[in-house]
């Protein structure tokens, strides 16, 4: 019996997130779908990040053990030449038994990316979030400074949570503004804004009711001194609505 980590990406747009439900088609069923008919066996992964239906991945870690004696490399391309096109492996490796995807993690960062115009690109509807209204990004930029740091976030976090301790801690934020966005060798040209979440884990819908703040932040809707109480209130209501998750993106997880 081995322990296998496989480096993943995907454009979740088609699914109901990453964790298996018993009505709509996730990421995890396909790939643990795929496995069996490659091992035989049942197999069951276990991800650094349950992303959120139509969220995507550049970097999503997980893991399952396996008794296949198929190597790494030829792990990898069964399990692509099975797989939809929008769901890649990029990497497998073999790691010690004791590695855990989500545990072990040090850091995780998403980023967001939101279309501040009025109209959206055909090519980026999927990947961002249209807000034809103005925003103030040095509002923006002061409110985030207040969540950088270990904080209870349960003013962030979604309803329908388990999670019993809602202290996270905050590395950095980051808030771009972006002229373009390169896509396919080409310049898409528009008014954008990138928002980078680095932490050490993140709640349920964490980082999308953080930016759905910051963005009624940035239209004056509620005041940059105002996130230092959503914050400290741990009163969901008191924060702004959840992005939708198209703009999500999971960047990396760092060991």
């Amino acid at each position: 019996m081995k322990k296998i980590k496989l480096l993943l990406e995907y454009d979740g747009t088609e699914y109901h997130g990453w964790q298996i439900q018993k009505n709509g088609l996730t990421i995890q069923g396909i790939i643990e779908d795929r496995l069996k008919k490659i091992t035989g066996a049942k197999t069951k992964l276990i991800a650094a990040s349950r992303t959120d239906a139509g969220a995507h991945a550049l970097g999503q870690v997980v893991t399952f053990f396996t008794e296949s004696c198929l190597d790494n490399e030829k792990i990898k391309k069964a399990i692509n030449a099975l797989l939809p096109k929008d769901i890649r492996v990029i990497d497998a490796s073999e790691v010690n038994s004791t590695f855990h995807p989500r545990f072990d993690a040090k850091k995780k960062t998403y980023f967001y990316i939101i279309s501040n115009q009025r109209e959206i690109s055909a090519f980026l509807y999927r990947y961002s979030w249209l807000v034809p209204h103005p925003l103030k990004i040095v509002y923006i930029r002061k409110a985030s400074k207040v969540l950088i740091g270990k904080h209870d976030f349960s003013s962030f976090k979604g309803s329908g949570s388990n999670t019993k301790n809602n202290i996270r801690e905050i590395f950095s934020i980051s808030i771009k503004k972006l002229e373009e966005i390169e896509f396919m060798s080409v310049s898409i040209k528009g008014n954008f804004i990138k928002i980078s979440i680095e932490a050490d884990g993140f709640l349920r819908h964490m980082a999308r009711n953080i930016v759905g703040t910051l963005v009624e932040i940035g239209k004056g809707r509620i005041s940059v001194l105002d996130m230092e109480k959503i914050l400290k209130s741990c009163d969901r209501r008191l924060a702004g609505p959840t992005a939708p998750a198209n703009g999500l993106f999971l960047e990396r997880i760092i060991y």
